[in-house]
């Protein structure tokens, strides 16, 4: 995986264990006309360490992301593509919601300044929504099925969902599955300053992004990207791979309600979690630590919060809760496998992260969120909660193997 709080896992868990913001101003554009100024900005991300210049002039930045986290993914699990029958049972499924726009806004403005001829000949193949998956199958030269998945902020949780049908049902062998986004464009940023739904204390950026905190004030933008291998069980263990988790279920539902706002009553999101809890064959009991959408935003966080209560019931106050967009912000469509990660990790060492920048109590907020520090915690099985724009809910049920 690749993020503002760092690249690989290795990088990534000892940022996120440790509380550690990627959140600072902005340095790839100015933004002094900008009400918001700062986001989860990769810094230090180089493309052309990973992938050959020629191929970089036909990649956007999602793209750039996705390939370097899936050749992370695929060296991670031990996976040789090139042993026999691999290529041809291994696809490609890739969450993003705005894959390409920032590369179109780019040109764009290359059109607007210098004229048509003048735009890099590769915008139409760079910037179709399926160039992510396209590129990393081109890549990686596998050759079962590939495409790209858009359910807005839910996108890379429902890559994963479809991954796990595809697995269980035999079509596949392996799915190089996840999620990857590029916002931290002029054009992406200021469309959502004027929604007024980012944060934009631009004096301390580093401590924007409070979720389930009473003063939170909006999301904050981030980037990067996070990718997996997804194996049928007893032919990942008799390979002898590292499992991280096993993939128990997938709950997805829609509220049909508004395009931005949650139902308040959380009608369809409680029911994509009981969905996924009764596909999983557990009870809520069952979860000891739930990965929340947790966006900083007033409207998401209460409701999430009413959500969990109501389909957990007394035990909703004694389960862990936590939000990594606290220290690497929205990652819009690739918020879902980025924070995956994140609970794969706090599986694997036994350590939940923490929500940092929560220090005021939200009598609507009052569940267990892990303020500020990681905790030590016996974690068995995990809830990861994924929510879009236009009402998605998406569920992913794991359980330590």
């Amino acid at each position: 995986m690749v993020s503002s709080i760092g690249a690989g896992k290795k990088a990534f868990w000892e940022s996120l264990s440790q509380g550690k913001s990627g959140v600072s101003l902005i340095s790839s554009f100015d933004t002094s006309a900008f009400t918001t100024k700062f986001a989860g900005e990769i810094k230090d991300f180089d493309p052309a360490a990973h992938i050959l210049p020629k191929k970089l002039k036909r990649m956007d930045r999602t793209t750039q992301l996705a390939v370097v986290a899936s050749r992370m993914a695929v060296q991670d699990a031990g996976l040789d593509l090139q042993a026999d029958g691999h290529r041809e049972r291994t696809g490609v499924i890739i969450g993003t919601a705005l894959a390409g726009v920032g590369y179109i806004l780019e040109q764009h403005d290359i059109l607007r300044d210098r004229g048509p001829m003048r735009i890099n000949p590769f915008t139409a193949l760079a910037s179709f929504p399926d160039a992510c998956a396209g590129n990393v199958s081109i890549e990686l030269g596998v050759t079962g099925p590939s495409f790209s998945l858009a359910t807005a902020c839910s996108s890379a949780s429902d890559a994963c969902g479809y991954a796990f049908d595809a697995i269980r049902s035999g079509q596949l062998d392996f799915l190089i599955m996840g999620g990857a986004e590029a916002t931290i464009f002029p054009g992406i940023m200021a469309s959502f300053c004027v929604a007024r739904a980012l944060s934009t204390r631009n004096d301390q950026p580093e401590k924007a992004s409070r979720p389930f905190c009473a003063d939170r004030d909006g999301f904050v933008l981030g980037e990067g990207a996070g990718m997996f291998v997804v194996e049928e069980y007893e032919h990942a263990r008799k390979r002898g791979a590292h499992i991280y988790a096993e993939i128990l279920s997938h709950g997805m539902t829609c509220d049909a309600y508004h395009m931005t706002a949650p139902d308040p009553e959380g009608k369809e999101a409680s029911r994509a979690m009981r969905l996924a809890l009764r596909n999983a064959g557990i009870q809520p009991e069952d979860v000891d630590y739930i990965n929340a959408h947790g966006t900083s935003t007033p409207l998401n966080d209460k409701t999430e919060t009413l959500v969990i209560k109501k389909v957990f019931g007394d035990h909703a106050y004694k389960i862990p809760v936590s939000s990594t967009k606290s220290m690497i912000g929205h990652l819009i469509g690739a918020a879902g496998s980025v924070e995956m990660i994140a609970t794969l990790l706090a599986m694997e060492n036994q350590v939940i992260p923490p929500t940092i920048n929560y220090h005021l109590k939200d009598t609507e907020c009052d569940l267990d969120y892990v303020p500020n520090e990681a905790r030590p915690a016996k974690i068995r099985t995990a809830m990861k909660n994924s929510f879009g724009f236009g009402g998605k809910n998406s569920i992913l049920i794991l359980r330590k193997v």
